[in-house]
């Protein structure tokens, strides 16, 4: 199945405690249906002191399902993924407004 949301993509949060919040997806693991968004979903993670790197409290962006995000159009509203055909290509295109993406 074609992926409807890629790395780069300027989402929106639908839902959960980071619901409204707008990113760029940094990362899409497509087994697990998740994707890290860049400054959404923040968790603390307390690491041990080592030769390489600071010890302490690292603020990590952890992954959120993909059902929860919306790629964001060009007006900055949500909007569904479809596809179709382009000059032989298969193109994905915003739902709302009908352009490529």
């Amino acid at each position: 199945m074609a992926a409807k949301l890629k790395k780069g993509d300027k989402v929106i949060v639908l839902a959960g405690k980071d619901k409204g919040k707008q990113g760029e997806i940094s990362r899409v693991m497509p087994k697990d249906g998740k994707a890290v968004v860049d400054g959404i979903n923040i968790s603390i993670r307390h690491t041990k002191q080592s030769a390489q790197t600071q010890g302490g409290r690292i603020p990590t962006a952890m992954p959120i399902d993909l059902s929860n995000l919306a790629l964001m159009d060009d007006n900055g509203k949500a909007t569904r993924v479809g596809f179709r055909m382009e000059d032989g290509k298969k193109v994905r295109y915003a739902k709302t407004t009908g352009e490529a993406i």
